[in-house]
C-alpha cells in the first residue's frame, strides 16, 4: 500500500485554524485586560470610605487588628482597636470564645466577616504583617518614632528588654520589644497602647517616605512582607493612597463593654450587644466625610456629672463616651439630683464638637459656657464639654 502523502489543502486548513485559534486567544486576553478593575478605585465608586483591616500577627496569633477607615478626599482617617479578648458566640467557632481564636483556627478572610458582623460594614481589604516582616519594614523606614513614658531595663524568661524613655527612634529590633515587652505588674492596657502607637508611627512613617517607597523598583522590596488579599497592583493602589493619611490626627478607639469570665477565659463583652460598637463607627465614619470638619482633632475631654438619683449612671456615661473616643477627666454627682433634662455644657466654643456630642446621645439641650480667659486649675478650666445627666436619660440616649 502506497504512504499516504497529505494534500497541500490539508496544510491550509491546518494554518487557517491555527491563525482562528491565535486572534481568539489574542482577543480573550484583551478582553481579560480591558475588563481588569483597580479593586480599590471599584470599590471607591459605590463607598466614599476606604475600610481596611490591619492584623498584626507573631506565630499565627493576632497581637493587633486595626480597622482603618479612610476618606481620601481630605486624607482624614480613623482607628478602631479591635480587641483581642472581645467576646461573643461567634458561628464560625460554634462557641463563645476571643474574637482573635478566630484569626488562630479559622485565618483572616473568615476574621474579617466576623469583625464585618461585629461592626456592622462591609471591609473589603485586609492587610497581614507578621512581627518579623513589621521589624524589617520597620528599618527600612528608618525606625519609628514612639513615646516611652518610663525606661525599660528587665529580663522575662532570660530575655533582655531595654528601652530608652521619651519620644524616641526605634529601629527594627527596638520595635519588637517595645510590642512584645510585658510587664505582669502593668495594667493589659498598657501594651495595647504600645501596640496602637506602633501601628500608627508605622502609618506616620509611610507618609514621610511615601516619596521613595512607590518608586517602582523600590515597592516590591515593601509589598513582598504585606500580605494582602488583593493582588500587588491593587495593593500598590490602596497603599499609595491611605499613605496620604494625616496621621498626626489618627486617635486610635477601643471596644469597650463589660469583662465577664467564660471557661477560665476573660472576655470583653461590648455594650448593648454590640450596638454601641456599631453606633460609634456610624458616626465615626459620618464625621470623616462631614463637610463642616467635625473629626477630631484632639481628644477631647469631658465631664460626666449624674444629675438624678440613679445610682451609677455618670460612672456607665463615662464609659460610654470613652468608647466614642472621648477622655473622661472626673465622673460625679451634679449640685442637685432633679434635671428633668440632659444638657451639654459647652466650655471651648466649639459648637461642631458639641454637636457631635450631642448627636451621639441624642441631646440637643446644649450650652455654652462663659470662655475664662485667665489661667487656672479650676475643673471648668480642665475640661472641654461637661455632660449633666437629667431624668430624660435611659443611659444610652436622651428620650
Amino acid at each position: 500500500m502506497a504512504n499516504y502523502k497529505p494534500r497541500l489543502g490539508t496544510h491550509k486548513h491546518i494554518v487557517f485554524l491555527f491563525l482562528i485559534v491565535a486572534v481568539l486567544t489574542v482577543s480573550v486576553l484583551l478582553l481579560v485586560f480591558a475588563l481588569k478593575t483597580n479593586p480599590v478605585e471599584e470599590v471607591l465608586e459605590s463607598d466614599q470610605i476606604i475600610k481596611l483591616l490591619i492584623v498584626l500577627e507573631d506565630e499565627g496569633e493576632a497581637l493587633s487588628t486595626m480597622l482603618m477607615a479612610y476618606y481620601p478626599v481630605s486624607h482624614r482617617g480613623a482607628l478602631i482597636d479591635i480587641l483581642g479578648n472581645t467576646g461573643a458566640i461567634y458561628a464560625s467557632l460554634g462557641r463563645v470564645d476571643r474574637i482573635d481564636a478566630v484569626y488562630k483556627e479559622k485565618g483572616i478572610d473568615v476574621y474579617r466577616a466576623e469583625i464585618e458582623k461585629l461592626t456592622g460594614m462591609s471591609i473589603p481589604f485586609s492587610l497581614e504583617i507578621n512581627l518579623k516582616q513589621f521589624s524589617e519594614l520597620t528599618d527600612f523606614l528608618g525606625g519609628l518614632r514612639v513615646f516611652v513614658p518610663y525606661p525599660i531595663d528587665d529580663k522575662i524568661d532570660g530575655i533582655p528588654y531595654l528601652l530608652p524613655s521619651g519620644s524616641v527612634v526605634l529601629d527594627g529590633d527596638k520595635i519588637r520589644t517595645y510590642i512584645l515587652y510585658e510587664n505582669k505588674e502593668a495594667a493589659v492596657a498598657e501594651r495595647q497602647d504600645r501596640l496602637q502607637n506602633a501601628v500608627v508611627a508605622f502609618l506616620y512613617a509611610v507618609n514621610m517616605h511615601r516619596t521613595d517607597i512607590f518608586k517602582k523598583n523600590i515597592f516590591p522590596v515593601y509589598a513582598s512582607r504585606i500580605k494582602a488579599n488583593i493582588d500587588n497592583e491593587g495593593l500598590y493602589s490602596l497603599l499609595e493612597k491611605i499613605s496620604l493619611i494625616d496621621a498626626e490626627r489618627l486617635f486610635p478607639q477601643s471596644i469597650t463593654g463589660s469583662q465577664r469570665l467564660v471557661d477560665d477565659k476573660l472576655l470583653l463583652f461590648p455594650y448593648y450587644d454590640g450596638q454601641l460598637i456599631k453606633d460609634v463607627l456610624k458616626q465615626t465614619v459620618s464625621a470623616l466625610v462631614s463637610e463642616t470638619e467635625v473629626v477630631h482633632s484632639r481628644i477631647y475631654v469631658l465631664a460626666v456629672q449624674n444629675g438624678t438619683s440613679v445610682q451609677g449612671l455618670a460612672k456607665n456615661t463615662a464609659a460610654l463616651m470613652q468608647s466614642a473616643g472621648y477622655d473622661i477627666l472626673t465622673t460625679s454627682n451634679a449640685d442637685r439630683n432633679d434635671y428633668e433634662k440632659t444638657v451639654i455644657i459647652d466650655h471651648i466654643g466649639n459648637k461642631e464638637i458639641a454637636k457631635s456630642i450631642g448627636d451621639f446621645i441624642r441631646c440637643t439641650n446644649i450650652k455654652t459656657a462663659e470662655i475664662k480667659k485667665e489661667d487656672g486649675l479650676e475643673a471648668d478650666t480642665l475640661v472641654d464639654f461637661t455632660i449633666v445627666l437629667g431624668k430624660d436619660f435611659d443611659g444610652r440616649y436622651v428620650r
